[in-house]
């Protein structure tokens, strides 16, 4: 059975009961005033009752049309003797005044409102006419009862209608609120991957362009011209070498800022593996950070890490400690180059619960961890982040190392 019958089905039995129940618990004169069962207006009201129900029934989806059917049983159950069990047929008209108030503005359906209130007044007033009652009860009491019958379902309609409307609005935010994250997520996204083209065109473009008419002379002089072809293959590895120092530079320089690079105030710094101590030693004022590098005897630090990726993981300890101080302020945090193993190398970063409120309030944007995966998918390494057991937050980045990378060593520890 679907709500709107039990509604229905409800409404009629609480009418039929109050029917059945009003001549016993009526005693003395007042017993005249409401019909028995064996009179002929109670059988009158009950099948009112049951009309008002088919009619809201049939019209559930349309109230406005359900009240004004269901409102002039007031004026039958008035004029067939029905006396004091007259109001009894007001149970259908509140629900209707209820549908109709949650369902349309009271501005637009108060016509319909003072129509079905005007009826259910007019049925009290016929039914106290008939009781021969004093003129004031039977004009102020059908008006009081017109009231509470329209006007209570009403108000808690408009409460009803309201309490949904604001929660609709505030779904509504709440779905505006995540496309405009999405958008700038996306918008972030695609920042970052042009700024990476921009940066590996710009130094890589030409020498490899060079690199390649090269490598194509190479071939038709091998036979013909060997000193012209050992000349262009010297040019080769020369260029080769030197977009590898440019590719260094673009990945291994760090700027602090604009006006201070132009004033020549602040130095360069490796973004690589070998600037970490630097790196952590400047978030060292802001939050207590330790740097631990676990190193293998049998190869140097960051054998087989191209600049990219080592570039991946500067940045990836930077955001994090940077989130860290911003986040969890005073917070231990522990940074740890794991080199041990043959096949990736691992840097983490971990840090500890927040031992005071953060001094100004923070978002969580989400954009640093999408520009860390960003780097590490362009890298093919693998990036994990999530809380820790502890209450804190940890960033683990593994990097695949790749045999064919030549490490200088000037540019690790």
């Amino acid at each position: 059975m679907t709500p709107r019958r039990w509604v229905v089905a409800g409404c009629w039995a609480l009418a039929v009961g109050s029917f059945a129940l009003l001549p016993l618990v009526t005693t003395g004169a007042d017993a005249e005033r409401v019909p028995g069962l064996d009179e002929i207006g109670w059988w009158v009201g009950a099948a009112l009752v049951t009309l008002q129900a088919l009619l809201l029934l049939r019209w559930w989806s349309n109230p406005q049309v359900a009240l004004l059917m269901a409102a002039p049983a007031a004026v039958f159950a008035g004029g067939a003797t029905l006396g004091d069990a007259t109001n009894v047929t007001g149970f259908f008209v509140m629900v209707a005044a209820y549908l109709v108030a949650v369902t349309r503005p009271v501005r637009q359906t108060w016509p319909t409102l003072v129509a079905a209130g005007g009826l259910v007044a007019c049925g009290g007033f016929v039914a106290g006419l008939r009781l021969d009652d004093p003129m004031l009860t039977s004009v102020g009491g059908p008006l009081l009862q017109a009231t509470g019958t329209i006007g209570v379902p009403v108000l808690v309609g408009v409460l009803v209608a309201t309490r949904r409307e604001s929660r609709a609005a505030r779904e509504d935010q709440q779905r505006a609120l995540l496309s405009e994250r999405d958008a700038l997520l996306t918008a972030a996204v695609a920042r970052e991957r042009t700024a990476m083209a921009r940066e590996l065109h710009d130094i890589a473009a030409h020498h490899l362009s060079g690199i390649a008419v090269m490598s194509a002379a190479i071939g038709t002089q091998i036979d013909t011209d060997p000193e012209g072809a050992k000349e262009a293959a010297a040019q080769v590895r020369r260029q080769s070498v030197s977009v590898l120092h440019d590719l260094r530079s673009l990945v291994g320089l760090l700027r602090v800022g604009d006006d201070d690079s132009a004033s020549g105030t602040t130095p360069t710094r490796i973004e690589n593996l070998g600037g970490l101590a630097a790196l952590t030693s400047d978030f060292s004022a802001a939050t207590p950070v330790e740097l631990t590098v676990l190193e293998a005897p049998d190869h140097s630090l960051g054998e087989g890490i191209g600049p990219l990726a080592q570039l991946a993981a500067y940045r990836m300890v930077q955001e994090s400690l940077a989130n860290a101080a911003r986040h969890a302020p005073g917070a231990r945090c522990e940074v740890v180059v794991d080199d041990r193993d043959a096949a990736s190398l691992v840097v983490s970063v971990r840090n500890g619960p927040r031992t005071r409120p953060p001094d100004v309030a923070v978002g969580s944007s989400g954009f640093g961890l999408v520009g860390m995966r960003e780097r590490a998918d362009l890298t093919g390494a693998r990036l994990e982040h999530g809380p820790t057991s502890g209450g804190g937050w940890q960033v683990l980045l593994r990097i695949p190392r790749d045999p064919d990378v030549q490490t200088d060593p000037q540019e690790t520890p």
